[in-house]
C-alpha cells in the first residue's frame, strides 16, 4: 500500500532539510538580504562626517546613531524570532524589509539628532531585527548535510556589500547631499521584502481539540504559550547556556580589530594607504574563509563544533599577533598576519550559527538563534570601548589587541566544556515537546477524568435502582 503523503510534505514532516531545490533560492535571498543589513550598516560611516557638519554636534553623539541600531537589531532579534513561530516567517521578514526602509526614508527628513536615533536607531534597527534571525534560520532549515556552506555563501554578502557601498554611498552623498542619499537607501533596503515573498509558507499541523475556554484564557496559559514561542526554556538548559557563554566570550574580542586596525597601522608608521589596504585584505580573506569553511565543515571530515573551537583559537592567536607584527617595522608581516586573521574570523562566523541546531534541535533552532543574538548583543558593544579604554591607558593598542584575542581563547575553552565535547560523533539533539503536544495531553487528561465521572455516575445510578427494586418501602411519593 502506497504512503498518500506527496514526497514534499513528507519531507517538510522531518527534521532535515532536502538540501538543494528551492533552498539556493533562499541562499539568494539571504544573500541580498543580509548586504542590506549588515553591509549597509557597516557602510554608514560614510554619513558620520556629513551629520558631524550638519548637525554641529561631537563624535560621541554622532556614534550612537549606529550603536543604537546594531542593538536594536540584536535586541529585537527574539521578538522575529518568536513572531515567525507563532505566524508566518514570510509576513514577519517582510515586514522587518519594509520598517528597514522607512526608518532610512524617515531619517532623511530629521531635524535633529533625537529623530535619527529613532528613525535609523529604533525604526530600522526593529525592522533588520525580524530580517536576520529569520532568514538565517529558514536557510538553515532548509539545509542538512550542506547547512554550513549554505551559510557561508549567503554571509559572503557582508564583506561584498562592504566594499561595493562605501564608494556607492560616497558617490550618492556628492550627487544628492545626505537627506537624498538617506532617501534612495531606504528605497534599496525595501528590496528585502521580495526576499521574505520567497520563503515559502509552512505547513503547520490541525489545531488540537477545544480546551475549555477558562483553561485556554487563564494567565498561566498566556505565559506558556509566550514562553513557548521564546523558547525561554533553552535558559534552563546546561548545553544551550554554556554555548550562549562561549559565544558571547567569542563577540567580546571579534570585532576589536574591526574598529582600531587602521588606527594600530598608522601609529605604527605606515601610511594612510596603507593602513586601509590592510583592513580591505582582511575583508576579502574574510569572504574566502566563510565559503571555504562552509565547503570543508560539510565534507564531514570533522565534528563542527570541533573546527569552530579551531578557527576561534586560532583567531585569537592571530589578533594578538597583530601588534606584534607592526611593533617590528614589517609591513609585510603586518599583512600576512591581518590575512591569517580575515580568513579564521571569517571561517568562524559561518559556523557559530551552523552549530546551534546539533545543540537544541532543528524545531527549536528559531527561537535559539534570537536569544543569542540577544545575550551576545551586550558583549558585542563592550569590547570596542574595552579595547579603547586600554588604548587610553598605555597608549598604544598592544594591551587592547592582546586582550581581545585572550576572549576569544577564553570562549574557546568554554566551548570544551559542553557534553559529549570530546566525542567522535555528533550526539543526536534533544527533541522539543511542542505546546500542542502538551495541549493534546491535557486534552487526554480532561477526557479520562470525564469519562471516569461519568462511569462512577452511572455506577451510582445502577446502585440506587438496584436498592429501590430491593427495598421498595423506600420508595417515597
Amino acid at each position: 500500500m502506497t504512503n498518500p503523503k506527496p514526497k514534499a510534505e513528507r519531507q517538510s514532516d522531518g527534521a532535515e532539510g532536502p538540501d538543494g531545490g528551492w533552498g539556493w533560492v533562499l541562499v539568494g535571498a539571504m544573500f541580498v538580504s543580509t548586504s542590506l543589513v549588515f553591509g549597509l550598516m557597516r557602510s554608514l560611516g560614510i554619513f558620520f562626517v556629513e551629520f558631524v557638519q550638519y548637525f554641529e554636534e561631537s563624535a560621541q553623539a554622532i556614534s550612537w546613531i549606529s550603536s543604537t541600531g546594531l542593538a536594536a537589531q540584536q535586541f529585537f532579534s527574539p521578538l522575529g524570532a518568536a513572531l515567525c513561530n507563532a505566524y508566518d516567517t514570510r509576513v514577519v521578514v517582510m515586514t522587518g524589509g519594509c520598517l528597514a526602509g522607512l526608518g532610512l526614508i524617515l531619517a532623511s527628513q530629521a531635524t535633529c539628532l533625537v529623530h535619527l536615533y529613532l528613525t535609523m536607531g529604533v525604526i530600522s534597527g526593529l525592522g533588520w531585527g525580524l530580517v536576520f534571525t529569520p532568514m538565517v534560520a529558514t536557510v538553515m532549515a532548509n539545509f542538512t548535510r550542506r547547512r554550513a556552506l549554505a551559510l557561508g555563501l549567503g554571509f559572503s554578502s557582508i564583506g561584498l556589500s562592504s566594499f561595493a557601498f562605501n564608494p556607492l554611498f560616497q558617490f550618492l552623498v556628492e550627487m544628492y547631499a545626505w537627506r537624498g542619499a538617506l532617501l534612495i537607501l531606504g528605497g534599496l533596503s525595501l528590496n528585502i521584502v521580495p526576499c521574505g515573498a520567497l520563503i515559502r509558507p509552512k505547513r503547520r499541523p490541525k489545531e488540537p481539540a477545544k480546551v475549555d475556554s477558562k483553561s485556554r484564557s487563564s494567565c498561566t496559559a498566556v505565559l506558556q504559550r509566550v514562553s513557548s514561542y521564546l523558547e525561554l526554556p533553552l535558559l534552563f538548559e546546561r548545553p544551550y547556556i554554556t554555548y550562549t557563554l562561549a559565544v558571547t566570550l567569542l563577540n567580546v574580542g571579534y570585532f576589536v580589530p574591526y574598529f582600531h586596525l587602521v588606527a594600530h597601522s598608522r601609529q605604527a608608521g605606515f601610511s594612510e594607504y596603507q593602513a586601509a589596504f590592510v583592513m580591505s585584505a582582511a575583508g576579502a580573506t574574510d569572504i574566502l574563509g566563510r565559503v571555504a569553511s562552509g565547503w570543508f565543515s560539510d565534507l564531514g571530515h570533522f565534528r563542527p563544533i570541533h573546527l569552530l573551537t579551531t578557527w576561534t583559537t586560532l583567531a585569537g592567536v592571530f589578533i594578538m599577533l597583530l601588534p606584534v607584527s607592526s611593533l617590528s617595522g614589517s609591513y609585510a608581516a603586518l599583512m600576512v598576519i591581518s590575512l591569517l586573521y580575515g580568513f579564521c574570523s571569517g571561517a568562524l562566523t559561518s559556523l557559530v550559527f551552523a552549530v546551534v541546531p546539533m545543540i537544541v534541535g532543528v524545531e527549536r533552532m528559531m527561537g535559539a538563534l534570537g536569544l543569542l543574538q540577544l545575550i551576545e548583543s551586550g558583549a558585542g558593544l563592550l569590547g570596542t570601548p574595552l579595547s579603547g579604554l586600554l588604548k587610553d591607558v598605555t597608549g598604544n593598542y598592544v594591551a587592547s589587541f592582546m586582550v581581545a584575542g585572550s576572549f576569544l581563547v577564553l570562549g574557546t575553552l568554554t566551548m570544551s566544556t559542553l557534553p559529549h565535547y570530546f566525542s567522535c560523533k555528533d550526539p543526536p539533539p534533544p527533541q522539543k515537546r511542542c505546546l500542542k503536544d502538551k495541549e493534546k495531553s491535557l486534552n487526554l487528561e480532561l477526557e479520562l477524568m470525564n469519562s471516569s465521572t461519568s462511569a462512577m455516575s452511572h455506577r451510582g445510578v445502577n446502585d440506587m435502582t438496584a436498592e429501590v427494586i430491593n427495598n421498595p418501602q423506600h420508595c417515597v411519593s
